[in-house]
């Protein structure tokens, strides 16, 4: 089911209804529903994949209460492991298969020895790799004794299923969203205002921007070979935004449904592409996975503690791996090998701490030495961008090569150029806005909060008309493909 549907525009309002005004003074039943809820919103898409998300939440739940009952090292850690390889076994499995058999092949046919073996047509359960990480970070911290585990299998089957962030995050740690569910919620009506508005805004992220965004980079990178270096650059510039939109969207809808039921969960980015360098950038975009990253794998590998080889090695390692979560293919590989090569000057002359305000905060306007800065990593983020969108390596490549030749001094152009050059306007305005709100938790979380409310209600309805007047072609949210 998705966020921008009919189905879910009917779905939220029958669970808020039932979930306020029906079982809304009993926390057990509150709860319940959201499993229900969670199960029928995640069942629209493939009921049969259910079996995957009781599964890992009955070895979790299982394997939590063993860690309470138990002291023994060897023991607690034979349990521990038991939950890794059983969340990490389906991942593999459903998501990377195929691409270690591929490879596996490619590998002894490079030294002349032909393997017969069969890819299997597997289905990338929605949201697999979003849940599994969840569902992990509850068993890492009871371990760790971060967590008291719990004995209340519906609290934490409404942990593991949320609807909201359950297909695309944001990414929760149990040791946050696990004990909202103990305690007992009021409806609060400024929480619940807030969270519509934030829906609202995601909405037009979504549907506005990167659906807008989605068509034009679609249509350049299909045809690709066809098109002129200042094209594609213009075809990457439209994939940046469209990813952006598009997931940030998606964690500003699911951030805003939370709120509605009284949750709150962590923020997942933080205008990103304002950053003046890297190791910015990656505090501020989708921060839930990178922070999931540095906590259970950067530190427990030893972090930036160690001599200047662990620190390099550490580094590429978490990018790298980051980059494989979201997919199988060397494109991903080499994104996250990218973004390493870029962190790393910051990191070896300690400068990666260097910007922690909001950039020209207070001011209208950046200086001319964060202005440079921000386009600079700008660009870097953009042209690592190419090899996350590219069908393979070698098509990655053969854009670069385009870019860089004398074609990137024409004017762009391809089939639909007029109605692209509408987008771009759009994207300018988007940018604008996003400028300036960039102080709050999203872009229009204050607009208008002074105002009359006449006004107030005038801008959130000009919101509402131009998703409707300028909404693009219908496109599935990203993520849900990692």
């Amino acid at each position: 089911m998705l966020f921008n549907s009919i189905d879910f525009a009917i779905f939220l309002p029958i669970v808020f209804i039932l979930y306020w005004f029906v079982v809304n003074r009993n926390l057990k039943l509150q709860n319940l529903l959201i499993v229900l809820a969670s199960y029928v919103f995640y069942a629209w898409w493939d009921w049969r994949f259910l079996s995957l998300i009781l599964f890992s939440t009955i070895v979790d739940y299982s394997v939590g209460l063993g860690l309470a009952k138990e002291d023994n090292k060897s023991k607690r850690k034979i349990l521990l492991w038991l939950s890794i390889l059983v969340n990490l076994g389906f991942l593999g499995f459903f998501k990377y298969y195929n691409f270690f058999l591929d490879n596996f092949i490619s590998a002894f046919s490079f030294f002349g020895n032909e393997i017969n073996a069969n890819s299997l047509n597997v289905i990338l359960p929605v949201g697999i790799s979003f849940y599994t990480f969840q569902t992990l970070s509850y068993t890492i911290d009871v371990y760790k004794r971060k967590l008291e585990p719990t004995r209340d299998i519906i609290a934490f089957a409404a942990f593991v299923g949320f609807f909201p962030q359950l297909v695309a995050g944001p990414i929760e740690r149990a040791t946050n969203l696990l004990p909202q569910f103990y305690k007992k919620r009021l409806f609060d009506y400024t929480k619940a205002v807030d969270g519509l508005r934030q829906i609202l805004w995601g909405l037009f992220k979504k549907i506005v921007i990167a659906d807008n965004c989605a068509e034009f980079a679609n249509q350049i990178f299909n045809s690709s070979a066809d098109l002129s270096g200042s094209t594609l650059v213009l075809g990457v510039l439209f994939f940046t935004f469209q990813i952006y939109g598009d997931f940030s969207g998606y964690s500003d809808i699911a951030i805003g449904i939370s709120r509605l039921f009284g949750f709150d969960l962590m923020r997942n980015f933080a205008f990103p592409y304002f950053s003046r360098d890297i190791a910015e950038f990656w505090r501020r975009w989708h921060i839930s996975l990178s922070t999931w990253f540095r906590d259970y794998l950067y530190i427990p590998l030893g972090g930036s503690r160690g001599g200047t080889g662990m620190k390099i090695r550490n580094t590429f390692i978490i990018f790298i791996v980051s980059g494989f979560w979201h997919g199988a293919n060397w494109t991903f590989i080499i994104w996250g090998a990218l973004n390493a090569i870029y962190f790393l000057p910051l990191l070896l002359t300690k400068n990666n701490r260097s910007n922690l305000d909001v950039v020209a905060a207070g001011k209208y306007l950046p200086s001319i030495k964060e202005l440079s800065h921000i386009v600079f990593t700008f660009s870097l983020t953009v042209f690592a961008w190419i090899f996350f969108r590219a069908d393979s390596v070698g098509h990655a490549i053969s854009i670069i090569s385009k870019i860089l030749s004398s074609s990137l001094f024409t004017f762009p152009n391809f089939e639909g150029m007029a109605r692209a050059m509408f987008t771009v306007l759009l994207v300018g305005g988007f940018i604008l806005v996003e400028w300036n709100g960039r102080e709050g938790e999203y872009a229009i979380a204050h607009w208008g909060l002074k105002w009359k409310r006449m006004y107030r209600y005038a801008i959130y309805y000009s919101i509402i008309l131009a998703i409707f007047w300028f909404g693009g072609k219908d496109q599935q949210f990203i993520y849900f493909q990692f």
